[in-house]
């Protein structure tokens, strides 16, 4: 009879289990020298026993091996990252030109452009869609009539009260003018009565009587001078004492 299947699980027997270790550790080893031989390739093992023991071996050296290994999986990482992210973009390119040639329709749909492909249904809700638009710019219209209302508003109760400061302002300015006017026409009605008294008292010093002997009397060219009996001019006559 052949020997029959036997069961992959953990040994229990701590014996049979370090015997069976050790000796697929032999021929695992062996397999490993046998296989870079004859193919002429590039092996590296490495083996940890349940204590901690390190079995290894390298047809090149493990630690060339494994730099080979480590730079192999970078490039195949960045190449398999680059491909990702490549096709990610792409992706990403046709959902946004999708979108935007949707957004380009619901445009010319608005504008009442382009609208015999669609149906009754589509048209109800496109005028549904310019309804609700044409009540939220209204409502918005309103909304910032209100607010520049209210601005003019506040606008006015400040200038209201700028002109009631100056008004108040010109009021006291104006009785303190006034004040002075008054004070300047006192002034000079005291000043005009001392000129009228001067002015009188000089127009009666002027008027007192003088001493007068004699006057010229004014003899018009084309007048006569009477003669004397005797044939001789009086010009004494004018004069009288």
């Amino acid at each position: 009879m052949g020997r029959g299947r036997v069961e992959l699980k953990r040994i229990e027997n701590k014996i049979n289990r370090q015997v069976t270790f050790s000796k697929r550790r032999n021929g695992l080893l062996k397999k490993a020298y046998e296989l870079s031989v004859l193919c002429d390739a590039e092996v590296a093992l490495i083996i940890f026993s349940s204590r901690g023991k390190l079995y290894e071996f390298g047809s090149v050296g493990t630690s060339k091996t494994l730099e080979r290994y480590q730079r192999c999986c970078y490039n195949s990482q960045d190449s398999s990252a680059g491909d990702r992210e490549t096709q990610s973009w792409y992706q990403e390119m046709s959902k946004l030109k999708a979108k935007f040639e949707s957004l380009q329709r619901s445009q010319r749909h608005l504008l009442g452009e382009d609208l015999g492909p669609l149906s009754v249904k589509e048209l109800q809700q496109l005028e549904r869609q310019l309804e609700s638009a044409l009540s939220q710019a209204r409502q918005r219209k309103t909304q910032i009539m209100m607010d520049q209302m209210e601005e003019l508003r506040k606008k006015e109760r400040q200038l209201g009260e700028i002109n009631k400061q100056l008004r108040n302002k010109l009021e006291a300015e104006g009785g303190a003018f006034r004040a002075i006017q008054g004070s300047w026409a006192s002034d000079a009605i005291v000043s005009g009565n001392a000129f009228n008294m001067q002015h009188a008292q000089s127009s009666n010093m002027e008027c007192e009587p003088t001493l007068q002997i004699g006057y010229h009397q004014f003899v018009p060219p084309e007048a006569t001078i009477p003669r004397t009996a005797g044939g001789e001019n009086n010009f004494m006559l004018g004069w009288v004492l």
